[in-house]
């Protein structure tokens, strides 16, 4: 059975603090929150300029990321792409970026905004057909995992808006993480296990001479490094995709919803112009510790691994 896909159509009539830990709680055992109207609009201007990005220019990339702790976007090259939409591209992102914060502040208010904001990202590329290395495909069932971003335990935590006036943006999800870990371990990967004092101690000092930043490896903490093998081996793996068990869901346009996606598998298979806020969750604040993968996956090893 895949996981749960919690429709949510009339917020007054889930409010209180017992129906937001239940939120929290479901979320965090890998639902899917599902607003078929989404609860945070964008503004009508914005939405005008961004479906107006055709991304064909070599100066925009297939996703531009917003980084809010720096004021910057990526994927856009700035020599050659217009000065002015640069300027409007990162005021539309910061102003999305501001506001699902602002509405997930009062949502996921048990969290009492533990969280870390990481990039928002826009997504004006159709998904169907796209032609990319196995590792990098979108249409595969994986769980996320960052290369250069080790999240150290950290939940991924990821809001999403299916801004196209008419598309709904097509998803397959697969079975929650427990099942899926177990499925790959120990046949297909070694449970994880703890550094030695040697090694930690090696990584510790290239992370503090900054050395660590050439070698992605050298700032993951075993963690980092299962889940990052996990992502890889699952969509590199052909009779996993063919044979595991998957549920599509279609996202209506103008809706959006969220998921744990270092928890739950999923693919994109179709869809285009769509926006992203990610957040990494500190897991102690969760209502329910022993559901985040870090605790699942430390109770398989029996030791720590962050």
């Amino acid at each position: 059975m895949a996981v749960e896909t919690i429709l949510l159509d009339d917020l007054r009539s889930h409010d209180g603090d017992d129906s937001v830990r239940n939120w929290c709680s479901r979320l965090e055992a890998g639902a899917v929150l599902y607003f078929p109207q989404t609860p945070v609009p964008i503004p009508a201007d914005d939405l005008t300029f961004l479906l107006g990005r055709q991304q064909t220019s070599s100066s925009l990339h297939k996703n531009i990321a917003y980084k809010p702790d720096r004021d910057k976007l990526s994927g856009v090259d700035e020599k050659s792409a217009d000065s002015a939409e640069i300027v409007l591209l990162r005021e539309v992102m910061r102003r999305y970026s501001k506001s699902i914060e602002a509405f997930l502040s009062h949502f996921l208010a048990p969290y009492q905004r533990r969280w870390r904001l990481d990039y928002a990202s826009f997504r004006p590329l159709e998904e169907k057909g796209r032609d990319l290395p196995v590792r990098r495909r979108n249409d595969l069932l994986h769980t996320d995992a960052f290369p250069t971003r080790p999240t150290r335990g950290w939940r991924i935590l990821r809001f999403f808006h299916n801004i196209h006036p008419t598309h709904t943006r097509d998803w397959v999800i697969g079975e929650p993480f427990g099942r899926v870990v177990g499925a790959f371990t120990p046949g297909k990967l070694a449970v994880p296990k703890s550094e030695s004092p040697v090694v930690r101690a090696g990584k510790q000092l290239a992370q503090a001479t900054g050395i660590a930043a050439l070698v992605p490896q050298w700032k993951r903490s075993p963690y980092d490094e299962f889940m990052m093998r996990l992502h890889n081996t699952m969509k590199e793996d052909s009779a996993f995709q063919a044979t595991c068990a998957r549920e599509e869901v279609q996202f209506a346009p103008g809706s959006s919803w969220m998921v744990y996606t270092e928890t739950v598998p999923h693919a994109v298979l179709g869809g285009q112009y769509a926006l992203e806020q990610t957040f990494l969750v500190d897991p102690a604040a969760m209502v329910t510790r022993e559901s985040a993968p870090v605790a699942i996956l430390e109770k398989m090893a029996g030791t720590s691994l962050t």
